[in-house]
């Protein structure tokens, strides 16, 4: 049995427990590992599957729980704060709120398997004003097929996990040095495409203070308001004379945007 299972087996159902609540909370520790090895110790009859997979539910519906109660308290500043630690921080938020348009409080079945997502989508749902009692029960159960669907693959495969474990230990450090320097290599090339995208915007940005000296001073602009309508819940308030018009928008309603003046876009 390679050493991950060993470790699984010694610390049992309470590593699983706060390991994916940590997860859950937003740090960078995957859980999917730890539910395939649970998974696959269910199957050699170490760990009991049902266990596995209501210990694994119950870590991600306390700290979702979490979020959701900070979410209403504070909206749309912990939905930024936690795609501030994204990858893509510059795309969380307006990917998080699309989708949660598009399907609605199903969001919180299939968040889990959506890197990024998983976290961000209580407190969103708390922002929408989803009901504490509907929010649970949903999220209790995207949990549930989260964890089965994991430990379920663990379980399938679970003596060809026990072998493939036993052949990385007897690579040893190169197996870790790989692995190491696969997951360096996405972070570097994630940061180099924000860098990227945002050197090629720098030049075209307004300060909120020039924007002001503009409108103060009566320079013909035209100001479009690019805010999810999930955003605008918590803070209705916009920009004098502005138009709404959502990204998704701007093609169809292009009429709708006057060229006299400088034209000015504004999101979160």
């Amino acid at each position: 049995m390679s050493e991950t299972l060993q470790f699984v087996v010694q610390h049992g159902y309470l590593l699983l427990f706060f390991w994916v609540l940590a997860e859950q909370a937003g740090l960078p520790i995957p859980a999917t590992p730890l539910l395939l090895a649970a998974g696959a110790l269910a199957g050699q009859h170490q760990l009991k599957f049902a266990l596995v997979i209501m210990v694994a539910a119950t870590g991600s519906l306390v700290s979702d729980s979490f979020w959701y109660f900070f979410g209403k308290r504070k909206g749309p500043v912990v939905l930024n704060f936690l795609c501030k630690i994204a990858l893509e921080p510059d795309s969380c938020v307006r990917r998080t709120e699309s989708t949660f348009t598009r399907f609605g409080i199903q969001t919180l079945l299939i968040c889990k398997f959506i890197p990024g997502l998983n976290t961000a989508a209580p407190a969103l749902a708390a922002t929408a004003g989803i009901p504490l009692a509907q929010f649970l029960l949903v999220d209790w159960f995207g949990a549930l097929l989260w964890a089965s669907a994991f430990a379920g693959l663990g379980l399938a495969f679970s003596r060809q996990l026990d072998r493939v474990g036993h052949d990385i230990a007897q690579f040893g450090s190169l197996t870790l040095l790989l692995i190491v320097a696969g997951i360096v290599g996405y972070i570097a090339y994630k940061l180099y495409e924000r860098r990227r995208f945002l050197k090629q915007v720098a030049g075209v940005r307004i300060t909120p203070e020039e924007l002001k000296d503009k409108l103060d001073v009566g320079e013909a602009l035209t100001i479009i308001d690019l805010r999810h309508p999930l955003d605008l819940l918590p803070d209705p308030h916009t920009l004098p004379g502005a138009l709404r018009i959502s990204p998704e928008e701007l093609e169809r309603r292009h009429n709708e945007i006057t060229r006299d003046g400088e034209i000015v876009l504004f999101c979160t």
